[in-house]
Protein backbone atom coordinates (compact mmCIF):
# COMPACT_ATOMS: atom_id res chain seq x y z
CA UNK A 1 0.00 0.00 0.00
CA UNK A 2 1.54 3.30 -1.10
CA UNK A 3 1.91 6.40 1.00
CA UNK A 4 -0.84 9.00 0.68
CA UNK A 5 -0.32 12.29 -1.08
CA UNK A 6 1.16 14.98 1.15
CA UNK A 7 -0.65 18.32 1.08
CA UNK A 8 1.76 21.09 0.12
CA UNK A 9 1.47 23.86 2.66
CA UNK A 10 3.68 25.52 5.22
CA UNK A 11 4.46 23.36 8.24
CA UNK A 12 3.44 25.31 11.33
CA UNK A 13 5.48 23.34 13.86
CA UNK A 14 9.00 24.78 13.94
CA UNK A 15 10.78 21.52 14.82
CA UNK A 16 8.88 19.50 12.21
CA UNK A 17 9.59 22.19 9.62
CA UNK A 18 13.35 22.06 10.35
CA UNK A 19 13.40 18.23 10.16
CA UNK A 20 11.50 18.27 6.87
CA UNK A 21 13.88 20.91 5.48
CA UNK A 22 16.92 18.77 6.27
CA UNK A 23 15.38 15.63 4.74
CA UNK A 24 14.14 17.38 1.60
CA UNK A 25 17.47 19.18 1.13
CA UNK A 26 19.35 15.88 1.31
CA UNK A 27 16.96 14.35 -1.22
CA UNK A 28 17.36 17.35 -3.53
CA UNK A 29 21.14 17.10 -3.32
CA UNK A 30 20.92 13.39 -4.11
CA UNK A 31 18.74 13.98 -7.18
CA UNK A 32 21.04 16.76 -8.40
CA UNK A 33 24.07 14.51 -8.07
CA UNK A 34 22.27 11.69 -9.90
CA UNK A 35 21.32 13.84 -12.89
CA UNK A 36 24.85 15.23 -12.96
CA UNK A 37 26.47 11.77 -13.03
CA UNK A 38 23.97 9.98 -15.28
CA UNK A 39 23.57 12.76 -17.84
CA UNK A 40 26.95 14.48 -17.53
CA UNK A 41 25.15 17.74 -16.74
CA UNK A 42 26.46 20.75 -14.90
CA UNK A 43 24.15 21.42 -11.97
CA UNK A 44 24.17 24.25 -9.45
CA UNK A 45 21.81 24.56 -6.50
CA UNK A 46 21.49 27.46 -4.06
CA UNK A 47 19.18 27.22 -1.03
CA UNK A 48 18.69 29.66 1.84
CA UNK A 49 17.07 28.40 5.01
CA UNK A 50 14.49 30.30 7.01
CA UNK A 51 17.26 31.73 9.19
CA UNK A 52 19.20 32.85 6.11
CA UNK A 53 21.82 30.09 6.14
CA UNK A 54 23.26 29.29 2.71
CA UNK A 55 23.37 25.75 1.28
CA UNK A 56 24.87 25.18 -2.17
CA UNK A 57 25.68 22.28 -4.50
CA UNK A 58 27.70 22.36 -7.71
CA UNK A 59 28.89 19.61 -10.03
CA UNK A 60 32.03 19.28 -12.21
CA UNK A 61 33.23 22.80 -11.39
CA UNK A 62 33.05 25.49 -8.78
CA UNK A 63 29.89 27.46 -8.09
CA UNK A 64 31.54 30.70 -9.31
CA UNK A 65 32.27 29.26 -12.76
CA UNK A 66 28.73 28.00 -13.14
CA UNK A 67 27.32 31.40 -12.17
CA UNK A 68 29.56 33.20 -14.67
CA UNK A 69 28.43 30.76 -17.33
CA UNK A 70 24.82 31.45 -16.41
CA UNK A 71 25.38 35.20 -16.61
CA UNK A 72 27.02 34.83 -19.99
CA UNK A 73 24.07 32.89 -21.41
CA UNK A 74 21.32 34.97 -19.81
CA UNK A 75 22.83 38.29 -20.91
CA UNK A 76 21.12 40.23 -18.10
CA UNK A 77 24.23 41.54 -16.34
CA UNK A 78 25.85 42.81 -19.52
CA UNK A 79 22.66 44.57 -20.59
CA UNK A 80 22.24 46.07 -17.14
CA UNK A 81 25.82 47.32 -17.12
CA UNK A 82 25.38 48.80 -20.57
CA UNK A 83 22.21 50.59 -19.49
CA UNK A 84 23.96 51.99 -16.46
CA UNK A 85 26.91 53.07 -18.60
CA UNK A 86 24.61 55.10 -20.86
CA UNK A 87 22.45 56.39 -18.02
CA UNK A 88 25.28 57.70 -15.83
CA UNK A 89 26.26 60.69 -18.06
CA UNK A 90 22.60 61.71 -18.31
CA UNK A 91 22.26 61.67 -14.54
CA UNK A 92 25.43 63.75 -14.17
CA UNK A 93 24.16 66.34 -16.67
CA UNK A 94 20.80 66.45 -14.91
CA UNK A 95 22.48 67.00 -11.54
CA UNK A 96 24.64 69.81 -12.91
CA UNK A 97 21.59 71.50 -14.46
CA UNK A 98 19.70 71.35 -11.16
CA UNK A 99 22.67 72.76 -9.26
CA UNK A 100 23.02 75.60 -11.78
CA UNK A 101 19.31 76.41 -11.54
CA UNK A 102 19.55 76.52 -7.76
CA UNK A 103 22.42 79.01 -7.98
CA UNK A 104 20.46 81.13 -10.48
CA UNK A 105 17.41 81.17 -8.21
CA UNK A 106 19.67 82.40 -5.41
CA UNK A 107 20.91 85.23 -7.62
CA UNK A 108 24.31 83.68 -8.37
CA UNK A 109 26.11 82.88 -11.66
CA UNK A 110 23.81 85.13 -13.70
CA UNK A 111 26.48 86.42 -16.10
CA UNK A 112 26.35 83.44 -18.53
CA UNK A 113 22.56 83.74 -18.85
CA UNK A 114 20.95 85.41 -21.81
CA UNK A 115 18.06 87.85 -21.66
CA UNK A 116 15.64 85.03 -22.39
CA UNK A 117 17.13 82.88 -19.62
CA UNK A 118 16.93 85.75 -17.16
CA UNK A 119 13.31 86.32 -18.09
CA UNK A 120 12.58 82.64 -17.51
CA UNK A 121 14.26 82.73 -14.10
CA UNK A 122 12.29 85.87 -13.22
CA UNK A 123 9.00 84.21 -14.17
CA UNK A 124 9.79 81.11 -12.14
CA UNK A 125 10.72 83.20 -9.11
CA UNK A 126 7.53 85.25 -9.53
CA UNK A 127 5.40 82.11 -9.65
CA UNK A 128 7.20 80.74 -6.62
CA UNK A 129 6.64 84.02 -4.78
CA UNK A 130 2.91 83.91 -5.59
CA UNK A 131 2.63 80.39 -4.23
CA UNK A 132 4.54 81.40 -1.11
CA UNK A 133 2.26 84.41 -0.53
CA UNK A 134 -0.84 82.31 -1.09
CA UNK A 135 0.35 79.77 1.45
CA UNK A 136 1.32 82.52 3.89
CA UNK A 137 -2.10 84.19 3.60
CA UNK A 138 -3.80 80.85 4.12
CA UNK A 139 -1.82 80.23 7.29
CA UNK A 140 -2.51 83.78 8.50
CA UNK A 141 -6.27 83.41 7.95
CA UNK A 142 -6.26 80.10 9.80
CA UNK A 143 -4.33 81.66 12.68
CA UNK A 144 -6.73 84.65 12.83
CA UNK A 145 -9.72 82.32 12.81
CA UNK A 146 -8.28 80.31 15.67
CA UNK A 147 -7.56 83.48 17.67
CA UNK A 148 -11.11 84.74 17.08
CA UNK A 149 -12.57 81.46 18.31
CA UNK A 150 -10.33 81.63 21.34
CA UNK A 151 -11.36 85.25 21.98
CA UNK A 152 -15.06 84.33 21.84
CA UNK A 153 -14.48 81.49 24.25
CA UNK A 154 -12.63 83.77 26.67
CA UNK A 155 -15.39 86.43 26.45
CA UNK A 156 -18.02 83.81 27.21
CA UNK A 157 -16.02 82.60 30.20
CA UNK A 158 -15.57 86.19 31.37
CA UNK A 159 -19.32 86.89 31.19
CA UNK A 160 -20.05 83.69 33.07
CA UNK A 161 -17.60 84.63 35.83
CA UNK A 162 -19.06 88.16 36.08
CA UNK A 163 -22.57 86.70 36.40
CA UNK A 164 -21.45 84.33 39.14
CA UNK A 165 -19.66 87.14 41.01
CA UNK A 166 -22.76 89.38 40.76
CA UNK A 167 -25.00 86.63 42.10
CA UNK A 168 -22.63 85.98 44.97
CA UNK A 169 -22.44 89.72 45.73
CA UNK A 170 -26.24 90.03 45.74
CA UNK A 171 -26.53 87.03 48.03
CA UNK A 172 -23.94 88.57 50.36
CA UNK A 173 -25.77 91.94 50.40
CA UNK A 174 -29.06 90.19 51.18
CA UNK A 175 -27.51 88.32 54.10
CA UNK A 176 -25.93 91.56 55.33
CA UNK A 177 -29.30 93.39 55.25
CA UNK A 178 -30.98 90.55 57.15
CA UNK A 179 -28.23 90.65 59.75
CA UNK A 180 -28.59 94.43 60.14
CA UNK A 181 -32.38 94.07 60.57
CA UNK A 182 -31.86 91.43 63.25
CA UNK A 183 -29.35 93.66 65.02
CA UNK A 184 -31.79 96.62 64.98
CA UNK A 185 -34.59 94.44 66.37
CA UNK A 186 -32.34 93.15 69.12
CA UNK A 187 -31.27 96.69 70.12
CA UNK A 188 -34.90 97.98 70.35
CA UNK A 189 -36.26 94.99 72.22
CA UNK A 190 -35.47 96.27 75.81
CA UNK A 191 -36.99 99.67 75.03
CA UNK A 192 -40.17 98.10 73.70
CA UNK A 193 -40.49 95.96 76.81
CA UNK A 194 -40.22 99.03 79.05
CA UNK A 195 -42.94 100.79 77.06
CA UNK A 196 -45.20 97.76 77.36
CA UNK A 197 -44.73 97.60 81.11
CA UNK A 198 -45.34 101.35 81.63
CA UNK A 199 -48.50 101.70 79.47
CA UNK A 200 -51.96 100.94 80.93
CA UNK A 201 -54.56 98.63 79.59
CA UNK A 202 -56.40 101.55 77.95
CA UNK A 203 -53.18 103.15 76.74
CA UNK A 204 -53.36 106.16 79.16
CA UNK A 205 -50.29 107.31 81.11
CA UNK A 206 -50.28 108.15 84.79
CA UNK A 207 -49.39 111.83 84.22
CA UNK A 208 -52.74 113.04 83.03
CA UNK A 209 -53.85 110.63 80.32
CA UNK A 210 -51.27 111.32 77.60
CA UNK A 211 -51.28 108.72 74.79
CA UNK A 212 -48.41 106.20 75.16
CA UNK A 213 -49.56 103.68 72.59
CA UNK A 214 -46.80 101.76 70.84
CA UNK A 215 -46.63 102.28 67.06
CA UNK A 216 -47.79 99.34 64.96
CA UNK A 217 -44.43 98.93 63.25
CA UNK A 218 -42.78 98.44 66.64
CA UNK A 219 -45.47 96.14 68.01
CA UNK A 220 -44.79 93.68 65.22
CA UNK A 221 -41.24 93.27 66.49
CA UNK A 222 -42.24 92.69 70.14
CA UNK A 223 -41.98 88.98 70.98
CA UNK A 224 -45.16 87.28 72.18
CA UNK A 225 -45.12 86.00 75.73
Amino acid sequence: MGRGRVELKRIENKISRQVTFSKRRSGLWKKANEISVLCDAHVALIVFSTKGKLFEFSSHSSMGRLLKRYEHHSGEPSEAKEDLFHEYPKLVDRLQLLERNMRNYAGEDLDPLSLRDLHSVENQLGNALKRIRTKKNQLMHEAISQHQKKEKSLLHQNLTLKKEMKERQQAGDSREQEQQAQNISSSKLPYLRNLTMVGGSDGAAEDGGSDCRIPAWLVDHVPRR
